[in-house]
Formats: C-alpha cells, sequence, structure tokens
C-alpha cells in the first residue's frame, strides 16, 4: 500500500539529492536551505550511493531524472521532485500522487526558446538548408543552382499546429505575425485569444492535416497522444506537406513516417525528437535528405537552461521550505498528502 512520506521535522534542514544539470550558483542556492547529494551523472560506479542518498532525500532535483515505482518504495521521505524540464512522461505521477508527493515543472521559461527551434525546423526544411549547406561544404556546388536545388516559401502558407498550449502558442505567433502565415490549430477547446490577435482558426486533426503545408506537433506525451500521428494520419497530409516534431518522439509512428519519407507521400521532415534516444546512427531518418534531425535541443540554449535549473530550485526550496513552488503539476494530491 503507497504511503504519504515520512513526517520532517520542520526544525531540521532537510535532505536533497540532485542530478545533472546544475551549476554552482544553483546548488549554493540548495546547500543554503538543506544537506546535498549532487551527482553529476549517474554510471555503475557511483549507483549505489545515489540509491542510498534517496533513501533518506525529502527532495528530488534535476534533469532527465531516473525515478520509477521501485525507486520511490526505497524513498520513503521523499516529497518533492522538481525536474528541469516542461514534460513529466518519464516520471511515475500516479504513484507519486498516491504517495502526496509533489511534482514540480519549469514551464514558461522555455516557451519561446523551444518556438524557437521549431521554427529552425520549418526553415530549415523548407528551404532545405542542412541538404544545400553539405552540398557547398562537400564541394558540389558547381554551377548556378536551378529547380533541382530550389526549396519552397514559408510566407503565405498554412501552419497547423497540433497542440496549442504556451509552445504552440509562440510558434503560431511567429508565423502568423512574423511571415504571414494561416494558421490552424488543434486544442481540446478553442482558444479566442489565438483567433482575435492571430486569425488562427480551430479544427480538427483530421481537417488540419489535410489543409496545412506544415504541420507542427507541440503536443504533451500521453496514453492519449502515443502515436497521433500514424500512418493513417500521415496519409491525409498534402504530398507538398512537411511534418515538424518538438513534442516527444512516441507521439510519432516513427516507422510510418519513415515509409512516408521514403515513398514522397509527404515532401519532409523536421524532427528534435525520437522514439528512442539518441537516434540510432543507422536509421534511415539520419540519412534522408528531406530529413533535418537534432539532438532534442528544443530548449538547449545557455540563457534557458540557466532559467530552467533556477525556476527547478526555486521550485525545490519554495515547496520544501518556503510559501510553495511557483509550478506544481500535481499540488492538490501534494496538499492532501501532507494534510492526512
Amino acid at each position: 500500500m503507497d504511503k504519504a512520506p515520512a513526517a520532517r521535522d520542520r526544525g531540521k534542514a532537510p535532505r536533497i539529492v540532485a542530478l545533472r544539470r546544475l551549476g554552482e550558483e544553483e546548488l549554493a542556492a540548495l546547500n543554503e536551505v538543506g544537506q546535498v547529494d549532487y551527482f553529476e551523472d549517474l554510471n555503475e560506479g557511483n549507483r549505489e550511493a545515489f540509491e542510498a542518498a534517496m533513501a533518506s532525500a525529502h527532495g528530488l532535483i534535476g534533469g532527465k531524472l531516473e525515478l520509477d515505482e521501485a525507486m520511490l518504495e526505497r524513498s520513503p521521505h521523499l516529497e518533492v521532485v522538481s525536474t528541469i524540464s516542461v514534460g513529466y512522461d518519464q516520471l511515475p505521477l500516479e504513484a507519486m500522487n498516491r504517495r502526496g508527493i509533489l511534482l514540480c515543472n519549469t514551464p514558461d521559461v522555455l516557451t519561446e526558446t523551444t518556438a524557437d527551434t521549431a521554427f529552425a525546423l520549418i526553415m530549415a526544411t523548407q528551404r532545405r538548408l542542412v541538404e544545400l549547406s553539405c552540398m557547398v561544404r562537400e564541394g558540389r556546388w558547381t554551377s548556378h543552382v536551378g529547380p533541382d536545388q530550389f526549396g519552397h516559401d514559408v510566407h503565405g502558407k498554412t501552419l497547423g499546429i497540433v497542440g496549442a498550449g504556451r509552445i504552440g502558442a509562440a510558434i503560431a505567433r511567429r508565423g502568423a505575425l512574423g511571415f504571414g502565415m494561416s494558421v490552424l490549430y488543434t486544442a481540446r477547446a478553442p482558444k479566442p485569444e489565438l483567433e482575435q490577435h492571430l486569425g488562427a482558426e480551430h479544427c480538427s486533426l483530421d481537417e488540419l492535416l489535410g489543409r496545412a503545408d506544415i504541420v507542427c506537433l507541440a503536443v504533451p506525451y500521453s496514453d492519449d497522444t502515443h502515436h497521433l500521428i500514424d500512418a493513417d494520419a500521415l496519409a491525409r497530409m498534402k504530398p507538398s506537406a512537411a511534418l515538424i516534431n518538438i513534442a516527444r518522439g512516441k507521439v510519432v509512428d516513427e516507422t510510418a513516417l519513415i515509409e512516408v519519407l521514403e515513398q514522397g507521400t509527404i515532401r519532409a521532415a523536421g524532427l528534435d525528437v525520437f522514439t528512442r534516444e539518441p537516434l540510432d546512427a543507422d536509421s534511415p531518418l539520419a540519412r534522408m535528405d528531406n530529413v533535418v534531425v537534432l539532438p532534442h535541443i528544443g530548449s538547449a540554449t545557455h540563457e534557458t537552461r540557466a532559467a530552467m535549473a533556477r525556476r527547478a530550485v526555486d521550485n525545490l526550496i519554495g515547496a520544501l521550505v518556503g510559501e510553495g513552488p511557483v509550478n506544481a503539476v500535481n499540488q492538490a494530491s501534494w496538499r492532501a498528502g501532507r494534510a492526512s
């Protein structure tokens, strides 16, 4: 049976396990409020020490957190998990809810940077930037470019955004205001602000796939969005369309995507995420001229990663010793656990 975290003496400093993506300033802030065990990375040499630290930890913070239900069982004092990310599909949220363990994430601070990445993929796929840059670097640019090297315009095209949350809305703003694009979007409910300010149109996924020149995925990963873009969905896209994925790899049926790209059923894809990461070197996606692949860099700038780390620290400190976190995923479950 799931148990709430063991009661902590509020007069004593909490114990904190920190894992990856924290700098000196963030660690100093954590050390001011608690006893910190920091692991730059996990490997066979330090995993035993990590598990021993978790056995007495009240808080866990870091990027690419390795936490499953078995580890929760071995962490009886754990109160708060603060992930340096927006997504948390890799964490056992239901088990944490049952235990009354708070989960914090870092939305907002990476919205604009991730939207920049999405638009970089849009530009690269439409204008064939990577493919043509390689042509120059490899000495294959021997005459004036002709139709075989032409790309496609971005301005004036129809942009379809699957998932109109913070990041999806930021992509829509770039498309509509910066490039004069018509914007279609899917969401559980209409977004009046997008429609009023950008002229965006709320529609079904099937309609969006059939009308959009560029389909951009910005949905969180869940059971409902697993393989949301499957063979049937890809078949509904225009042959001239491009697919952009900055969401999660498993939102797309990767095998079906490879097939339609090889057959020319759709024109191109720009991918920052994959079913398995790192992407296998022998994956067809890594060698297709009509695919731009990135190593999951959606939020990977110095400025944004620093802001994410600081937000995660503020979340953890606020939850453990302050008035509460800035961003809480399951605050109701946490408060219920604390009250029980």
